[in-house]
């Protein structure tokens, strides 16, 4: 039975993904994680999740703890991570209530913490490859079970993570299409790094919540635009990863 960890983003933190939920407060070497961890079991595997913003999103996209969310994960054994992020579209063809399976991160952040080695021992420099950041094996599995509920997913997009927390201007959403992104998130860049440090497979399911700002027949981004057609997503994100622990 694999061990799987989710790490929920905005409006998942409340969910109802397990029965008979246990909670379980751990501190690790890096400090706390963001939330109480949820322990559970989903289709006979064991689950672990951490709310990314804490349970009441009290926590702001620079003060989130990735270096203690993703080595309380590795210290309670997950075999893998499945993140979850609502994010803007910066493409046409993808659109509001639109899932995404990320393949590419431009990391754009400029105060997060995105390594566990502070120092490296002589001799032992560590610089972890990045080419390909996401687990295909565990990107193949969440695409199966998009295929097996009929969920809309786009099997590839590249993410730039934004400082935050305000949102881009018109520009810097023009300029990062001109780079070839496909979304945009201020949580998935260090995330991702660091899982790929701890040697964890792990994938991201983004969910196109707006069209951020560069769409001039859309109305800019707010939090008011993004909460609600997460909400209208829940019961898609939900079923679809729990599908995909179904064929783990």
């Amino acid at each position: 039975m694999a061990t799987i960890g989710i790490i929920g983003g905005t409006g998942l933190e409340n969910s109802n993904l397990f029965k008979n939920p246990q909670k379980l407060n751990i501190s690790t070497k890096y400090g706390d994680p963001s939330s109480e961890i949820t322990i559970g079991e989903v289709l006979n595997h064991k689950v672990v999740m951490i709310a990314r913003h804490g349970a009441q999103h009290t926590i702001t996209p620079t003060h989130v703890n990735n270096r203690a969310n993703i080595y309380a994960l590795k210290e309670l054994a997950c075999d893998c991570i499945i993140s979850t992020t609502a994010c803007g579209s910066l493409r046409e063809e993808i659109k509001p209530g639109d899932f995404v399976l990320a393949d590419q991160f431009i990391d754009f952040t400029k105060h997060r913490v995105s390594t566990f080695y502070d120092s490296f021992e002589p001799g032992k420099m560590q610089h972890c490859p990045m080419s390909e950041p996401y687990d295909k094996l565990l990107g193949q599995k969440i695409s199966e079970a998009a295929e097996n509920l009929n969920i809309k997913l786009h099997k590839k997009g590249t993410i730039v993570t934004i400082e935050g927390p305000r949102f881009s201007t018109k520009a810097e959403s023009n300029m990062f299409r001109l780079w070839g992104a496909d979304l945009i998130n201020m949580s998935t860049a260090p995330e991702t790094i660091l899982a790929n440090e701890a040697g964890i497979p792990y994938s991201v399911i983004a969910i196109s919540t707006d069209y951020d700002c560069w769409k001039d027949d859309e109305e800019p981004v707010s939090i008011d635009i993004v909460l609600s057609n997460f909400r209208k997503s829940v019961s898609s994100l939900l079923d679809l990863i729990t599908e995909t622990i179904k064929l783990i």
